[in-house]
């Protein structure tokens, strides 16, 4: 979802908006998130909530968050929200390590979270990026010993 025109996107993206061209407008199937992303009964996306900055709850452990650039964290409420919820460790997966993943994980840790990637979650990890994101202390690891962890974490 963006404002109208494209005002609040990343320059890479601006002019493409502010030509008229819709991306995941507000309020089309196209800004919805995938139905096997959600949870039972989840709540259709309130975009004028979420464009003005609020979190929107999907389910008991769900929230949606407008995000207008790469970073989770600029410009949005990420931040408080998870501190709200006792939230330290983030778990990170995605598309295009190189952009919005690798944004967010930077922004995490300038943030005092807990980081992890999983590898076989996220597109585009080399064997390169995933070193410098290490080398700034976020644990790579893939989804096996997550669901590992977790279960661990569940059953005490």
């Amino acid at each position: 979802m963006t404002e109208d025109g494209g005002g609040n996107a990343d320059l890479v993206r601006r002019r493409l908006l502010e030509s008229g061209v819709r991306i995941a407008a507000p309020g089309t199937p196209g800004s919805e998130l995938a139905e096997e992303l959600l949870p039972e009964q989840a709540p259709a996306l309130d975009a004028e909530l979420l464009l003005s900055g609020r979190a929107q709850r999907l389910g008991p452990y769900d929230h949606a968050v407008f995000k207008p650039r790469w970073g989770a964290f600029y410009r949005t409420c990420l931040e408080e929200l998870l501190r709200e919820l006792g939230i330290a460790t983030l778990v990170f997966a995605g598309c295009n390590l190189p952009n919005c993943p690798r944004a967010s994980i930077i922004e995490a840790s300038e943030r005092d979270f807990r980081v992890a990637l999983v590898r076989d979650a996220v597109s585009r990890a080399t064997d390169s990026a995933l070193s410098e994101l290490a080398g700034i202390g976020v644990e790579i690891l893939d989804s096996a010993t997550l669901n590992e962890q977790l279960e661990v974490a569940r059953t005490g």
